[in-house]
This record gives C-alpha cells, structure tokens and sequence, in this order.
C-alpha cells in the first residue's frame, strides 16, 4: 500500500467512528423550576425545596457519552441555588459543577441557569443543591447512567430499581444555620433527625403533637413500595443523601450482594445490610428467593451516632400478595449503632473487580496529610483541617484565578500536615482554638497525590465522629483504612495497590484514618470535605487547584458575584 494512502484511510475510520460516536450520543433536555413547596414526606407539612414540586427531584437518565442539559429557573423568592452533580467528572468543564464560591457563582432569585455536562462514565450518581444547607431542604435527587450498548457488565439482572435513603427535620434550613454559627453556650446543634426517608417517604408519629399538620393518612408518606417477581433477579441502585447520618439498609430476609461503588464494579460480596455514608452511592443484587406469600421490609436504621430516630420503612412487595398487607414481623434494627468494627470491616471488603481493575500509580509526588477537628475560632464552634477552619469567598475561586484577581482570597498556603509525632487523636485538643481563611492548595498538573485523612477526638471527652469526604472533579484510589493514628512510615507499606477500589466519597471511620490517591489531571477548581452537611457549612473542607492555566476563556454565564459582576 502507498504511504500516502495511509494517513487517507486512518482519517475515514477516524472521521467514521467519531459519526458512530457522534450518533450514538444523545442529549438530554430537562426543564426544572425550584420553588417551596409544602410537602408531608413523614406525614408532617413543611416547606420543603423542590424540583417541579417534587422531593426527591426526578431521577437523570443517560448512557455513557451522553449530554445533559438542564435549564434550570430559581423560584425562591429570597434564596440562591446551586446544584451539584455529584459523581460526574466535568472533564472539560469544570464551571458545570455546580459549587457554588468554587466553580459558579449561584443562580439568583429569578434568574435561569443551564447546565450541560457529558456523562462519562455509567454508573449510580447523585444531585443536590450545593448552596447553604438547601440539600437538607429537600433538593436533591439520582442519576442513573447506563452502560453503551454492546458492553457487558459483570453481573446479571432481569430489572433495577432505584432507591434515595436521606434524613429529614421538620424545622428549617434557616432555623439550624443560624443556631450553628451562634458563639458560646447560644450554640445550637442542629439534632438528630426526625425522620429516615426511603424515596423520599418516611412515617413521622403523629401522636407526639409537636405542632404543625400531622397526617398519618397522607398519601405523600405511604411507605415505599418495592414490587418484585418471585424468582426474579434485581439490581438496586441505592445512594444517600442524608445531611448528618451514617446509615445501614437491609431488606428483611434477604442478603445483598455488592456489584458497583460510586461508578466502579466491585469484586462482588454478601452482606446481611449495607453501610452507607452520606454521599455515596451501591449496586446491590437481590434476588427475590424468599417466601413469597408475605411480604417484608425494608429498613434504614442510624449508625455511629446514639440514634434517637425511628428505623425508616419500605416494603418489599411480592407480587400476587395484597399490597397492603404488612410484614408480620418487626422492621430489622440493623447492627449496633457504635459497633464501629462492624462497619470498618466493610469498608475494608470493597475491592475492585478482577477484570476491572485500573491500578493506581506506585507512587505519590506530595503527601497531604489532614487532620480533622473540631475547634472554636472567637468563641463559635467550627470544624477544622490542620487547625484551619475553611471559609467560602464571595467570588469562585475558578473565576478568580483564570482572571487573577488574587486578592480576593488567601494567598499564603494551607498547611500540607500537622504535628503528627505530638498530637494525641484520642484526648480533647489540648488548643481548641482555630483559624479561618478561604486559601486553597495547588496542585501541580498531572502530579500523583495523597490525602490522609485522620480523625480525633471531638471538643466532647471520648467521642470521635464518622465524617464522609467526597472529593469534586476526581474519583480517588481507597488505598487503605486504619484505627488508630496513621503512622507515615509504617502504615504506607500496607496500601492496597493490587485492586483497590475506585471511589468519590470514602468514610473516616471514628478516631481512623483513610488514605486516598489521585491524579491531579482535571484542569479546575476543586472542593473536597465532609459531606455532612452541617460540617462542611462549620469549616470542614478544602479546595484543590490543577491546571486552571489549561482552560480556555471561561463563560461569562457563570459570573454576577464577589468582583465578577464587575465584568473582571
């Protein structure tokens, strides 16, 4: 064949495969309109933030490739609103994230904002709101992403469902905020929640008249529902997007099988329940083996913090039974809510699939080492990273930086460490004490980096938390988990790097450490904290920067804030 034939030929199969992959592609139109609505998911009425006036928001359906776009119109009349695709990559275009003081400004009262963003990679994902503590409010929902056609994933299944576990309080976003960033002994804590939803439908108890509309009747508070055929296999989706719980579901006489976290398949195990954090999200397999002349719950129950709300309930309903027919027995309780072993030793069972297994690089170029506290800064209670306590500013930092407008947050570094030799994780800080400041880390492009997150005590005598952490922009290799303090000589040695599993969100469990690696390859600006949302509002996260310099002009629709609106 003739040399010069052979650029001809390789350019028609290009220009052929990207038509296929062009046509094979859709786009995905949706139409939102934020506003209050009063809402009874656990039968008590409250104003709740919804998407076409529902909570939880519809769910997003794609294949791999495809484009989503959602035109989205703010109806609160006094707030703002930004939403967070929480999972979704934004390769490309990291002003779709929808962090509001990271990567957006936030969409006012009135005003209509588009979002439009390639799903990448299929897997189970989630959206809230990522402004203030609106997720609480009840704007949130899932994003299923399915495989192209012609793959095959490792597992079988006749049909899936979806299932959104979340907590609910019947007292406002408003309300808790403020008492959150109140000083002193006027501090209030925002509590445990009233209810556990399960698709967004709980069973509040009406008689304890704590005031307001409480209707045990209410069609919006029916237990959910989830009909299977007898001898029928299924795949349940299932993520969270509690604000404060750890929770662990179960269905009544069945076991789970675990194919697929945060978008990656996992060599598959058996659990009786599933641990979920805030954040996260699982492919379950069930199969509907069980007596099928009954029915049987399903349950979400609290873990790691003493629960003082009622176990959340669904049914499984087999078909041919009378749907209203009740389970006969009670709703599981799941394991002991401190029985911390329990839920470590799951953590640490979640590997990659064999025959997909993407190994992480040998080694790291910068070890970030983060310690996570809880702190007083003038008297208010915070959360702090390395005794830093993190702040928003008022104009994204993406805008920021691309338009060097350095002034308008910290330029002097957060600290990579802390004193790890000294500092005892298992007592009260000996210095409660904190600083705030709104300074980001910077990230060399394309650099291999290591987050150790360590947990310690709280400013309360013997008590540590579970703090999720999901990371924007990135999935991360889980290289291990530890109780105790991580020691930097040792504890390394032991990474998993033969399979480890691919996530967005990982847990800490209390008083332990994770250990996560990354390629910091996504020119952008990107948030990484704890996903209980009271802690990320009292200063428990931080923002990485890579590549910013790589992005082209950005769009001058993501501005109108800080000194954005003056047109910089």
């Amino acid at each position: 064949m003739p040399l010069a034939t052979k650029p001809l030929i390789f350019f028609i199969i290009f220009a052929s495969s990207l038509l296929i992959a062009c046509v094979q592609a859709k786009v995905h139109h949706h139409k939102w309109e934020i506003s209050y609505q009063f809402k009874s998911p656990d039968c008590l009425k409250k104003l709740a933030v919804t998407i076409n006036g529902q909570t939880p928001g519809p769910t997003i359906y794609a294949t791999e490739g495809d484009t989503v776009v959602i035109e989205v119109k703010n109806n609160l009349l006094t707030e703002n609103v930004a939403i967070h695709w929480h999972g979704i990559r934004q390769i490309g275009t990291p002003w779709m994230d929808g962090t509001e003081g990271v990567t957006q400004c936030p969409i006012l009262p009135g005003d209509t904002f588009i979002y439009r963003y390639v799903v990448d990679q299929a897997g189970t994902y989630i959206y809230h709101a990522h402004y203030g503590m609106q997720r609480s409010a009840g704007l949130n929902g899932m994003i299923v992403v399915k495989v192209p056609d012609g793959f095959k994933e490792p597992f079988t299944y006749d049909r899936e469902h979806s299932i959104l576990l979340n907590d609910w309080w019947h007292n406002s976003t408003y309300e808790q905020a403020a008492g959150l960033a109140l000083p002193g002994k006027q501090f209030t804590w925002v509590g445990e929640p009233h209810s556990l939803l399960i698709n967004g439908r709980g069973k509040f108890n009406c008689s304890l008249n704590v005031g307001g509309t409480c209707n045990s009747t209410n069609p919006e508070c029916a237990p959910y529902m989830l009909t299977v055929v007898p001898g029928k296999t299924y795949r349940l989706r299932i993520a969270s997007v509690t604000s404060l719980s750890a929770l662990n579901f179960e269905i009544e006489g069945h076991s789970l099988t675990v194919v697929e976290a945060d978008g990656h398949y996992v060599d598959p195990f058996v659990v009786k329940n599933l641990n979920i954090y805030s954040g996260e999200t699982y492919s379950v397999i069930l199969k509907a083996d069980q007596d099928p002349t009954r029915n049987y719950w399903l349950a979400s129950n609290v873990v790691s913090r003493k629960p003082s709300t009622p176990t959340g309930t669904g049914i499984l309903h087999y078909y041919g039974v009378p749907r209203g027919r009740l389970p006969t027995n009670v709703p599981p309780m799941g394991p002991l809510w401190n029985d911390t072993m329990y839920r470590f030793n799951q953590s640490v069972a979640i590997h990659a699939h064999p025959s997909f297994v993407e190994s992480p690089p040998s080694k790291s170029n910068r070890m970030i080492n983060l310690l996570n506290t809880q702190n007083r800064v003038n008297g208010v209670m915070r959360w702090s990273v390395n005794n830093v306590s993190f702040d928003l500013p008022h104009t994204p930092y993406l805008i920021a930086l691309k338009n060097n407008l350095h002034h308008v947050f910290e330029q002097r570094p957060p600290p990579d460490t802390y004193d790890v030799k000294t500092y005892d994780i298992f007592i009260v800080p000996l210095n409660p004490n904190a600083t705030r400041s709104n300074s980001i880390y910077k990230l060399e492009y394309g650099s291999v980096v290591d987050v150790i997150l360590q947990n310690a005590n709280t400013l309360t005598a013997n008590n540590s938390e579970t703090h999720p952490w999901h990371l924007h922009g990135h999935d991360f290799w889980v290289l291990g988990y530890g109780l105790g303090k991580f020691d930097p000589e040792s504890d390394p040695k032991r990474y998993n790097l033969k399979n480890p599993i691919l996530k967005n969100t990982v847990v800490v469990h209390p008083l332990g450490w994770t250990a996560i690696r990354f390629k910091a390859d996504n020119p952008g600006v990107w948030a990484f904290h704890c996903h209980v949302e009271s802690h990320f509002f009292m200063g428990m996260g931080i923002v990485f920067e890579e590549g910013v310099e790589k992005l082209g002009q950005l769009p001058t629709f993501i501005m109108g804030c800080g000194e954005s609106k003056f047109g910089n």
